[in-house]
């Protein structure tokens, strides 16, 4: 919880504010400003919808919304990776044709990347399946 709800939240336990008060502030603090010069709201989160039809075991269905924070915590952490670590998951990863260098993920190359994917939408429909990849 960060330090602005537990504040309203404070107010409200001790009287200070009213329930309405504090829902609306707390309604504010949750209002992220879009990014400068694009009017689309920066995307929270990415979702992958997966509607499957297996002979065998039935429909299969998989949500999973992944919160947009934890990538950008993810590439903080990876500058904790030792140098030499680093470069065995670059050349794992080469090997497997996936030409990624980890030494260039930095934070400010993330914001930029969070940016793009604004826009991603990726649909696959299969006669036994439906992927749904988006952001919202």
């Amino acid at each position: 919880m960060n330090e602005n709800r537990r504040q309203i939240l404070e107010m409200l336990a001790i009287g200070k504010i009213s329930a309405d008060e504090a829902e609306r502030l707390i309604a504010a603090l949750e209002k992220e400003p879009s990014p400068p010069g694009n009017g689309k709201p920066r995307p929270k989160y990415m979702r992958v919808l997966v509607e499957a039809e297996d002979e065998d075991d039935g429909p299969t269905k998989v949500n999973i919304r992944i919160p947009m924070q934890l990538l950008r915590a993810g590439v903080k952490l990876t500058s904790l990776i030792p140098p030499q670590a680093r470069e065995q998951v670059n050349l794992a990863m080469r090997q497997q044709g996936m030409e990624f260098d980890l030494n260039q993920l930095k934070p400010e190359n993330l914001e930029e990347l969070v940016d793009q994917l604004n826009d991603l939408t990726v649909d696959v429909d299969h006669s036994s399946a439906k992927v749904r990849v988006f952001c919202e």
